[in-house]
């Protein structure tokens, strides 16, 4: 990408959309593309066909999906299927139509088998059975990324697709049903400090472990993936480390400063027993993450508090 060139990115309110524009500004691109739902709604063709014609952009990010933690997937998951397939197939095509020269599609590691083996290659996709609880979702992403790769094949397009591991940072949603592990803990921490309440209850046992990474890093990766890398195959998107849903409830407690005790509610879901990814192939192009956990945990409850006091 030239630093003039017109680049547009989709789910720019969201958190990794606005993420990716922070990273385009901060790297000196200067013709950076958006609009908001209320200006185009990307799950109805005409206006998104319209868009692509109108404004001719060079690049995209497709970084626009209807997201969610384990209830909200659970609670909807025809509108989860519907709406992400909608929208991606609407941007993708339009791109392709509109002769955009690089795509990237932005997913998620739950396309991959819920007992694929660990850590998760790229390559396990469509092994095994997916986790039941965000099944809709996964179908969902693996039909972008393979729309992207056919294009590739059929029409020598040049779409790539990048699988993120568990994100969070600035600009998450912290819904108390229906976000995602981490922000919903710094949401319950923090409101259970306030409010002064001895016990805190997070569900499942604790058992889970997770892999995080913060999304100003995902950003990073992105815009240089855009710039270097081409291929079918997707690119995983993580640190390579794991931690138990336990000792995150635990360092989230410490980061929030809440001191009572942690309960665990075994009768919700533990979602998959585990799921970390194999970053080896973003480490050989040339690519690492630099924000620690607990770091990051420190500037995403950061992020939460200024949106707190503003409500």
């Amino acid at each position: 990408m030239e630093k003039d060139s017109k680049i547009y990115v989709a789910g720019h309110r969201g958190m990794v959309g606005s993420a990716i524009v922070r990273e385009l500004q901060r790297k000196g691109y200067t013709n950076i593309v958006t609009r908001s739902h209320a200006e185009l709604d990307l799950c109805r063709q005409e206006q998104v066909e319209r868009f692509f014609a109108e404004e001719q952009p060079e690049y995209v990010f497709l970084a626009a999906a209807k997201v969610g933690g384990i209830a909200a997937n659970n609670a909807a998951l025809a509108d989860f299927m519907y709406e992400n397939m909608v929208l991606e197939m609407n941007v993708i095509h339009a791109a392709w139509k509109n002769g955009v020269k690089k795509l990237e599609f932005l997913g998620s590691s739950c396309i991959y088998p819920r007992l694929a083996p660990q850590p998760m290659k790229e390559d396990c996709l469509l092994t095994s059975a997916l986790e039941p609880t965000n099944e809709a979702y996964a179908l969902a992403k693996i039909s972008g990324l393979k729309y992207c790769e056919y294009l590739n094949r059929q029409y020598g397009t040049d779409y790539i697709s990048v699988m993120p591991t568990n994100l969070y940072g600035p600009n998450d949603n912290y819904h108390p049903e229906y976000s995602h592990v981490l922000p919903a803990m710094l949401r319950r921490f923090h409101e259970a400090k306030v409010q002064g309440l001895p016990e805190v209850t997070c569900w499942g046992d604790g058992s889970a472990l997770r892999e995080f990474l913060y999304v100003d890093d995902l950003a990073d990766l992105c815009v240089f993936l855009m710039n270097s890398y081409s291929g079918n195959e997707t690119v995983n998107a993580g640190t390579g480390k794991e931690i138990s849903i336990k000792a995150l409830a635990e360092m989230v407690a410490e980061v929030t400063g809440y001191t009572g005790a942690i309960k665990w509610d075994p009768t919700r879901p533990n979602g998959t027993p585990r799921k970390l990814l194999d970053v080896g192939k973003a480490a050989q192009l040339g690519w690492t993450y630099k924000t620690e956990l607990r770091d990051g945990i420190r500037m995403a409850y950061e992020d939460y508090l200024k949106r707190w006091q503003q409500q």
